[in-house]
């Protein structure tokens, strides 16, 4: 007997198995549930609602319908999954503050923004809204493609024709596996004007740049309301495809009898919970985490929105405000990924190749409509032609018709005698006697002759590519002007933008002490003095602390900070607070979230747009790393791994670079060695590198530089001395070796401080760990050999036991626009400013 085929046992791999059945579950959930696509904006689900109501004749003109009617079509035909869910979607696309343009006309109960939800299906109605009609217009004229449903027995879209930008005008929501969309909603003008500004290029065969896409664009226009904090987010949604944009509530302080305000809020950020925001403001009053507050009421009604936050008399009703600002979602943060289905794969997309997308869409759909009423037009004037023939020989096709037997045989003996189709013969059989009169006769050829023109006219269209946008631009224009209104939401600035916009972009220096204080001042605080003066007090520093980072950049820049950890962190060079020449500055740990045990060791600042491809780095014990810039692009505010660092390691020197450079390391005891960046593999942020310089004890390299940097070393010792000397003194050796001497160094010299590639032309400052600096020209330091130990470049005072020295050297330009320009991209090169220091 053989074993019933229920009782075996089949061995699986377990691990392959789920895999797999992940992955095909995945797949489904990213193509055919939670993203949209790029053409029509929607996710199957609504796309099925719509095409269902749209078959069971539910449109603007008829009745309401009971919204289980059309949840049952579309789960019956369509879309096998909870009722549920479709009717969840259903409601979305009804609720005014949900959709910018609403798809469908609800009828009942649809929720509110207080977070309540519908009432049940078999209660609330439900129709397609005027503007839906334009997402299914012409979708029974061979637009888009239909494919079988989930059992064969029906034909469903695989996408709506979409006669205005849906996607961006109603934006998306959406959470697939291992990724998720969050499209914004949009002015319906704006984003018409902007595919409006693509044809016009198109016609004028010019390309369309992602910028003139966004002057027409201003930002989201959340259905609302609210205000957008500044533009900066906004933009680099648009050009990238992913962004943070604050909003902020609208709100008004009111005066109130007795000397009393209140605070009234009459637009909430997009998706914030009214009934949940005012009982977060009940708990932090209950809390006494906000002050001042007396009275908390919603007086919001069919007329608009209007909570009301009474004040005490004696409380500022601004710093109230603000903390509520603070704590609440009167200010909340909309996070933009601009993700949607291209040809069933998802992509982020910039704003321009949305539109772009939209447009290629919409001249399928055009050319698809126009092709199907050119064989319309032309059917139509073919049996036109046949009637015309018919009544112009009349008396002989009657004869024709009475002499035959049979429908079939006239029809053959018509088509022998006149040379018809079996179309046009069949026409003429079943011709009434009243299309004998001349009226009707009259109707005829006037139909004839505007066939023609039509036909002439379509296929103009399909012949000229330009004609056809031409025709998109008047019917998206026309959509626009019918259903489009003014803008909800508004644009404020914010406290960021704010501060850039109002700070001038002008150069600056930053110095940072030891003990971790840093400032920014103007450079014209440092006169230019001879060689051997005793300098001016650059920064007043308290006991055991001297400067040890100074780079000079411009206030709008941001600022790279590398720390003895290997951590990297970034500021905008205004947000590091002004300062005077004498004072102290700001502790570093307010600016940034330093670990604990973590200090700043290299500072660098650059332009991100540039010809810059890698950032190299030097420890102080010889190693040497070359990373892609574009790693270290996105810099948490709690810091971001740089480089890994081996026991008692420190970086020294950081720099961008193309890739193609020599490198130059100096060491204190007054080594060097110089290789060529390309013996340099390229290797991850957390690496850490290969070997730049073999060192003997005691030694440790103090200057990392690169030869498009200068002409000649420049070396500064401990106590003052210094020199020049030729860059050609240097010949390039392998990486990993010795190196040569560069500065011979006594007692009197001191070890080696810094050293920095120079031109003739440039200033620098020297600073001493007591504070003072002095300012020189490169030109007044004398040129020496390799074996030279240099010439005094600023004199060295004992105060008392303390021991004096040079802490740190500098670069100075007086002109900063050549920085500005330098086509690599960063301090790197000839314009490198970032600093060389002993630590």
């Amino acid at each position: 007997m053989e074993p019933n085929v229920f009782d075996q046992i089949k061995e699986v791999d377990l691990k392959k198995t789920m895999e797999k059945s992940y992955i095909d579950y995945a797949m489904s959930v990213i193509a055919a549930r939670a993203l949209p696509d790029v053409r029509d904006g929607l996710k199957p689900v609504q796309r099925r609602i719509l095409y269902s109501m749209f078959e069971l004749n539910n449109g603007p003109d008829k009745a309401h319908r009971k919204c289980a009617r059309i949840v049952g079509d579309t789960m019956g035909k369509y879309h096998p999954h909870g009722d549920s869910s479709i009717y969840g979607a259903l409601v979305n696309m009804a609720q005014e503050w949900a959709m910018r343009n609403c798809l469908v006309d609800g009828h009942g109960n649809f929720g509110s923004i207080d977070g309540d939800g519908a009432a049940a299906m078999r209660y609330t109605e439900a129709r397609l809204s005027h503007i839906a009609m334009e997402m299914i217009a012409d979708i029974n004229k061979d637009t888009v493609d239909f494919v079988p449903n989930f059992d064969e027995t029906e034909q469903e879209p695989v996408v709506l024709p979409s006669r205005f930008p849906n996607l961006l005008v109603n934006g998306a929501q959406g959470i697939a596996v291992g990724m998720a969309t969050n499209i914004p909603p949009h002015n319906l003008r704006e984003i018409v004007g902007a595919v409006d500004c693509i044809i016009d290029n198109r016609i004028a065969d010019r390309e369309t740049a992602l910028e003139e896409v966004m002057a027409r664009v201003k930002g989201p226009d959340f259905p609302t309301g609210a205000t957008i904090l500044g533009k900066s987010g906004v933009l680099e949604a648009y050009r990238t495809g992913r962004g943070k944009i604050r909003v902020r509530a609208v709100t008004n302080i009111e005066p109130m009898q007795n000397g009393k305000h209140r605070i009234v809020v009459s637009e909430l950020p997009y998706l914030v919970n009214k009934a949940r925001l005012i009982e977060k403001i009940a708990d932090l009053v209950r809390d006494k985490r906000v002050d001042g507050i007396t009275d908390l009421r919603d007086e919001s009604n069919r007329e608009g929105m209007r909570i009301v936050i009474e004040l005490r008399k004696d409380v500022n009703p601004q710093i109230v405000l603000n903390r509520l600002l603070k704590h609440t979602q009167l200010e909340d943060t909309f996070g933009v990924i601009m993700l949607a289905l291209v040809g069933n794969e998802p992509r982020v997309l910039n704003l321009l190749q949305m539109l772009e997308y939209y447009l290629e869409h919409q001249k399928d759909v055009v050319t698809r409509r126009t092709r199907y009423d050119l064989n319309k037009a032309e059917e139509r004037a073919h049996i036109l032609q046949g009637l015309l023939i018919a009544l112009d020989h009349i008396d002989e096709v009657i004869r024709i018709i009475r002499e035959s037997r049979s429908v079939a045989l006239a029809k053959q003996n018509l088509m022998e005698r006149f040379g018809l189709t079996e179309v046009q013969a069949q026409a003429i059989v079943d011709m009434r006697l009243r299309a004998l009169t001349g009226l009707e006769r009259e109707k005829l050829e006037a139909e004839y002759r505007e066939l023609e023109k039509k036909i002439a006219y379509y296929k103009s269209i399909l012949a000229d590519e330009k004609k056809l946008l031409a025709v998109i631009k008047e019917e998206i224009d026309l959509i626009a002007e019918k259903y489009g209104g003014d803008r909800r939401t508004g644009f404020g600035i914010s406290d960021e933008m704010e501060a850039e916009d109002l700070i001038p972009d002008e150069t600056v220096i930053v110095a940072m002490t030891n003990r971790g204080y840093i400032k920014r001042m103007n450079p014209d605080y440092f006169r230019n003095q001879a060689r051997g003066g005793k300098g001016i007090r650059g920064m007043q520093t308290i006991e055991d602390d001297f400067i040890t980072d100074l780079l000079m950049t411009t206030t709008h820049r941001p600022i790279d900070f590398f720390t003895n950890k290997g951590r990297l962190y970034r500021l905008k060079v205004y947000q590091i607070p002004d300062a005077s020449r004498t004072a102290r500055g700001t502790a570093i740990v307010n600016l940034l979230q330093l670990q604990a045990d973590e200090k700043v060791t290299a500072m660098i600042s650059y332009r991100k747009k540039g010809g810059a491809k890698y950032l190299f780095m030097a420890t102080k014990q010889g190693m040497v790393k070359k990373t892609e810039l574009s790693a270290y692009m996105n810099v948490r505010s709690n810091g971001l791994a740089a480089i890994a660092l081996r026991e008692d390691d420190e970086l020294i020197g950081v720099k961008a670079s193309r890739g193609t450079e020599d490198v130059l390391l100096v060491t204190q005891n007054g080594q060097s060695i110089l290789f060529s960046e390309e013996t340099v593999r390229v290797t991850g942020r957390n690496s850490y590198g290969v070997k730049g310089i073999a060192l003997r004890e005691g030694d440790a390299v103090v200057a990392m530089q690169l030869t498009a940097q200068g002409e000649e070393l420049l070396t500064v010792t401990a106590y003052g001395m210094g020199k020049r000397t030729e860059l050609t003194e240097f010949h390039a050796q392998n990486r990993g070796g010795y190196g040569n001497l560069c500065h011979k160094l006594t007692d009197k010299t001191g070890f080696l401080i810094g050293a920095k590639l120079v031109r003739e032309d440039q200033e620098m400052l020297l600073i001493t760990n007591t504070g003072v600096m002095i300012r020189i020209s490169v030109g007044d330091i004398s040129k020496y050999g390799r074996l030279a130990s240099g010439v005094k470049l600023m004199n060295i005072e004992r105060d008392g036991e303390e021991e004096i020295r040079i802490a740190g050297i500098a670069m100075v330009k007086e002109n900063m626009s050549a920085v500005q320009e330098n086509e690599d991209g960063a301090e790197s090169g000839e314009d490198s400013e970032d600093i060389e220091s002993n630590k």
